[in-house]
């Protein structure tokens, strides 16, 4: 007797195949292709701007003439290079360029740090906001405004002179910008003035991270606001610290272009010629091409080793790195 249809084993429908990793990343790729298309419009500017120009570098080993072309050049091999280390100038750059920055590293630093921690103490909202937004003000203004205001107040009938004077704390005008004794000084205030509020952002974003139930835990065990930031908020942003010490000590050669430039004149000039400007006064000015990239590229190198050299560092210490 044969058995009804509906009873009758049927054969086992075939099972899809799992889609390939392949599929997978095209199907979300396609799902994200406006993201992928603003993304890939970064990546071609900085392929562009970036990474094309890199085929000049070449010319720190070359003799390059601007009327001809760079392949067209003969080699030199690091006679720019030799050059530069037997220089006049080198001490004199590399000096102002170390001590400058050293000295921004090390007070400049810490400080932001310092301001975040205070000002996520400040119970009045109102005043808190006041004194975020009157603290980021001069990090939105350029160095050619903030330099004319500097160099304004610094002048012989500036309002710095008039207030040290009204104080009794000197008996002349001093003008400090054709002082090179004041300069390194001026660079330092002005650029934690400019950039101490801004800096600080990066710090009240990973304190607001921090559990609140820690502080509640503190207090109730009886600790001080000041117990509170030293055992909690500044182990919490640790990584947060490493990360941008790296990067600040990666840029130690950097002296801020912009700031010396305005700030800078014939007087002070033993004190504010840093290897930014150097370049830009063998390069730009007096045509010399090769020697002023054969620097350049000195100074990347020399950044390079710093990163890896603070990477290793805070890695060994703190189990925290970029790579």
């Amino acid at each position: 007797m044969e058995m009804p249809q509906s009873a009758r084993p049927s054969a086992a429908a075939p099972e899809e195949a799992p889609p390939s990793a392949s599929r997978k990343w095209l199907k979300k790729l396609f799902l994200q292709r406006h993201l992928q298309i603003m993304a890939l419009l970064g990546v071609a500017w900085m392929i562009v701007f970036n990474y094309v120009p890199m085929y000049g570098i070449i010319i720190a080993f070359k003799e390059f003439n601007i009327v001809k072309s760079i392949a067209s050049a003969p080699w030199v091999g690091f006679e720019h290079f030799k050059a530069f280390f037997e220089d006049d100038n080198f001490v004199n750059v590399m000096r102002n360029t170390l001590g400058i920055s050293l000295i921004k590293l090390v007070i400049g630093f810490p400080l932001p740090i310092l301001f975040a921690l205070f000002l996520n103490e400040l119970r009045s909202v109102r005043f808190k906001k006041a004194v975020q937004t009157i603290s980021y003000l001069p990090h939105f203004l350029s160095w050619v405004i903030l330099g004319g205001i500097l160099t304004t107040w610094l002048a012989d009938v500036g309002i710095i002179n008039d207030i040290l004077m009204a104080l009794h704390l000197i008996q002349e005008p001093i003008s400090y910008l054709a002082e090179p004794k004041y300069f390194w000084g001026i660079i330092i205030a002005s650029d934690i003035w400019k950039e101490l509020g801004w800096s600080a952002i990066i710090y009240l974003a990973a304190i607001s991270s921090v559990s609140p139930d820690m502080y509640e835990a503190a207090t109730i065990d009886g600790a001080g606001r000041f117990q509170k930031m030293w055992y909690i908020t500044l182990p919490s942003i640790k990584a947060t610290i490493s990360i941008l010490f790296i990067l600040a000590v990666s840029g130690v050669l950097n002296s801020n272009f912009d700031q010396i430039l305005v700030l800078r004149n014939t007087l002070n000039e033993s004190a504010s010629n840093v290897i930014d400007i150097y370049v830009y006064q063998t390069g730009m000015l007096s045509g010399r091409y090769s020697y002023s990239t054969a620097i350049g590229l000195f100074k990347s190198v020399i950044a390079l080793i710093l990163l890896l050299l603070a990477n290793r560092v805070t890695k060994k210490l703190n189990n925290t790195s970029l790579f």
